[in-house]
């Protein structure tokens, strides 16, 4: 029998708030679950595709172990994903012009455009809501999505 959660005192606005997020995420998975059928692919190689993509908009190289680090797997599963994932023209592995035995994974620009296919729409649609907000607006926003990002990223490391 599952136990019911225990009931917040005050069902106020930041309740709302939080029901609205969880209901937003759960959209949010279902689009990419959608975009991972369509295109023949496992969930966790669509989270793979944004985290490579997230470290080369930052700048950071991405090997093969800190992707799986990242996804929560183990070496062979993270080998399978990398393997799939080039077989399939997705990425690609590089290996590093100073150490020849570091290998980096990379997005292939094909896979960033099927990615763009599909999300873009969803993107611009966001980016024209925010374009509604005014500076101190966007900050607040910003901050509490990041302090959400943070609260759900320590649960998963206690875990």
């Amino acid at each position: 029998m599952i136990a019911e959660a225990e009931p917040m005192a005050e069902q106020g606005p930041e309740m709302e708030i939080v029901h609205l997020l969880r209901a937003v995420a759960v959209e949010l998975g279902a689009h990419s679950a959608r975009f991972a059928q369509r295109h023949g692919m496992h969930p966790t190689d669509v989270r793979a595709l944004i985290a490579l993509m997230d470290a080369s908009r930052s700048g950071e190289a991405m090997t093969a172990g800190r992707l799986g680090a990242a996804l929560g797997l183990n070496s062979a599963g993270t080998t399978a994903l990398v393997d799939r994932l080039e077989r399939a023209g997705h990425v690609r592995r590089v290996r590093d012009d100073r150490d020849r035995r570091r290998v980096t994974v990379e997005v292939d620009e094909r896979a960033v455009g099927l990615g763009w296919s599909h999300f873009g729409p969803l993107i611009g649609r966001a980016v024209e809501l925010l374009r509604g907000y005014d500076e101190r607006e966007l900050r607040a926003i910003g901050s509490f999505l990041a302090g959400m990002r943070e609260a759900a990223a320590e649960d998963g490391r206690e875990a």
